[in-house]
């Protein structure tokens, strides 16, 4: 079983907590988590262009010349895709980008994620992130406690956590969600993962 230190908001260590290999310590599946970070990267596509094809642009309802007799190319309609206004052959329309993946790869990918952040040595685990108030400097404080000052933070919580979600949205590069929130996305995308302790124990009942 993997072994992790868990600190206070001071950085300072208050005991060992261990970890479940079956979540965090897996053989990794860089498959699924790549599928993963796609269907939610593709989930944000709003998949709205349009172009207007010959039956739906204004106009053209009359025949331009006749058939015969003008020594030019016969025309049908001033709204024939080859004529300037016309409409757009073979266009794009309206789509949507999403699609489905499995539960088994959703849980394998967010695992993969989960054993990265813990092989990387990027997990910190605290033993309760409660904060006084709502000041950013408060926020502040603690990352430079923790030394992830100019690192790409996730903080996960246990509950909803408002000072320190309060505390920590101007901060560019730190991001707050509960453990029921937590994805393939936000994990990878972050430099460090800081959970407190009840949130680890959230998580691996989840993906148990």
């Amino acid at each position: 079983m993997t072994k992790v230190s868990v600190k206070n908001l001071k950085g300072e260590k208050v005991k060992d907590l261990t970890l479940n290999d079956a979540i965090w310590n897996i053989e990794v599946n860089d498959d699924c988590l790549k599928k993963m970070i796609r269907l939610q990267l593709d989930a944000t596509r709003q998949g709205t262009r349009k172009t207007k094809n010959r039956s739906e642009v204004s106009g053209g309802g009359k025949k331009p010349w006749s058939q015969k007799g003008t020594g030019r190319a016969r025309q049908g309609s001033i709204r024939a895709t080859q004529w300037r206004g016309g409409g757009i052959p073979f266009g794009v329309s309206p789509r949507d980008y999403t699609f489905k993946i499995n539960k088994k790869e959703r849980v394998i990918a967010l695992k993969t994620a989960l054993t990265y952040k813990n092989k990387e040595k990027a997990l910190i685990v605290i033993d309760n992130i409660a904060l006084k108030g709502l000041k950013t400097k408060e926020a502040v404080e603690i990352l430079k406690a923790l030394k992830l000052e100019g690192e790409k933070t996730l903080f996960v919580t246990s509950d909803e956590n408002e000072n320190l979600y309060m505390a920590t949205r101007n901060l560019a590069n730190v991001a707050v969600i509960m453990a029921g929130e937590i994805n393939c996305y936000d994990l990878v995308n972050a430099d460090v993962l800081v959970c407190d302790e009840a949130a680890v124990k959230d998580i691996e009942e989840a993906l148990k």
